[in-house]
């Protein structure tokens, strides 16, 4: 922040600026009447993490049986290219992409508002048990029902939301609070857990590849349609969630403080789980449960920009980076092509450890 103080009419000196650094530097923009600060730290932070998701990209639409150049890649991106060239980039490998750049960041966001309700960086969607209720209400549509993809969203949708009714129920005895919410939830996704195992023995086993291949989080065979759907399903939830934000910076001062400054604590965390069951239903309806996103991606945008709140924006951006980044991984790093579930949830258990032993340090 950038303090301007007058000198003193009285000096000798014509008069001056002089500026005094406080804290971070920050960036006011102006418009229409609205103001909005950005400290320079996270908006250096945001320009290079969106440079190295626009490379990311380039590099997962252009590596494949068939490669193509960066430059080729973006000749087609630019409407030119020749034809074959274009059906590999837009026909074959755009919807991989765009899945794992905007899932990912849904999932991310889902993340940082769990951890902001309970003031905990361990807590996030899958560990609460959330991604593992998605999953059951996915099983049971297939079981009963065809697997077609609005059948599966409703029902991971709506398994998602009983699994955190279940979870709030439990939970919010003498109010609610994070630590317990995250032993609840950590119990009930070990329940869910055994329930979809369950479910994959008894089903027929055509239906059983299909779902345990989904289950480990994967984007093979995503196509347009349902991530469209997917994406429509999540703009308004988006909306509000920005019509939210400043209510959710509010509550890092406490309670207190957030009821005398206007806002309702107990609303505010309500609607912030609302929307974070949503997102993480909607993106699991079209991959599946992939572990670790919504964990790891709100506390690395934390650290990278040094910033004391969570931020929703860089969340998102961590999240599409280590997706996209861990996608790439898994179709061409590693010696056997896996489902991208498996290579995050490898990155988010060393994650997960340090995270483990940096707590307990700072307890210590």
């Amino acid at each position: 922040m950038t303090t301007v103080i007058p000198r003193p009419a009285h000096s000798a000196h014509p008069a001056r600026r002089v500026l005094l650094d406080v804290g971070h530097r920050r960036l006011v923009l102006r418009l229409a009447g609205r103001s909005a600060t950005l400290r320079n730290r996270s908006l250096v932070t945001g320009t290079v993490l969106l440079a190295l998701l626009l490379a990311l990209a380039v590099a997962a639409l252009g590596l494949g049986t068939y490669p193509l150049s960066p430059g080729a890649v973006v000749r087609v991106l630019l409407g030119g290219g020749e034809a074959l060239d274009r059906t590999v980039v837009i026909d074959w490998r755009m919807a991989r992409m765009l899945a794992a750049v905007t899932l990912g960041g849904l999932l991310a966001v889902a993340g940082a508002l769990v951890q902001t309700v309970t003031r905990n960086p361990l807590a996030s969607p899958d560990v609460l048990g959330l991604s593992n209720g998605a999953f059951t209400g996915m099983l049971l549509s297939v079981v009963l029902a065809q697997a077609s993809w609005p059948l599966m969203t409703a029902g991971a949708v709506l398994g998602g939301l009983l699994t955190a009714l279940v979870i709030w129920g439990l939970a919010r005895r003498d109010g609610v609070q994070g630590f317990r919410l995250i032993v609840i939830g950590i119990g009930v996704a070990a329940i869910l857990a055994s329930a979809n195992t369950w479910m994959l023995l008894e089903v027929e086993l055509e239906t059983a590849m299909f779902a345990s291949a989904w289950g480990t989080g994967s984007l093979n065979g995503v196509t347009g349609p349902p991530l469209a759907g997917a994406l429509a399903c999540a703009a308004p939830l988006l909306v509000v969630l920005a019509a939210l934000s400043p209510r959710l910076r509010q509550l890092d001062l406490g309670d207190d403080m957030a009821t005398a400054t206007g806002a309702r604590p107990g609303l505010v965390r309500t609607l912030a789980l609302l929307v974070a069951v949503l997102l993480v239903s909607i993106a699991t309806a079209v991959i599946g449960p992939v572990a670790f996103i919504a964990l790891a991606a709100p506390q690395v945008a934390r650290r990278l920009a040094a910033t004391p709140h969570l931020s929703l924006g860089l969340a998102a951006l961590v999240g599409a980076v280590l997706l996209l980044g861990s996608d790439l991984v898994a179709q061409h790093v590693l010696p056997v092509t896996l489902p991208v579930g498996v290579v995050t949830v490898s990155v988010g258990g060393l994650y997960l450890v340090a995270t483990l032993i940096q707590e307990i340090r700072r307890r210590a």
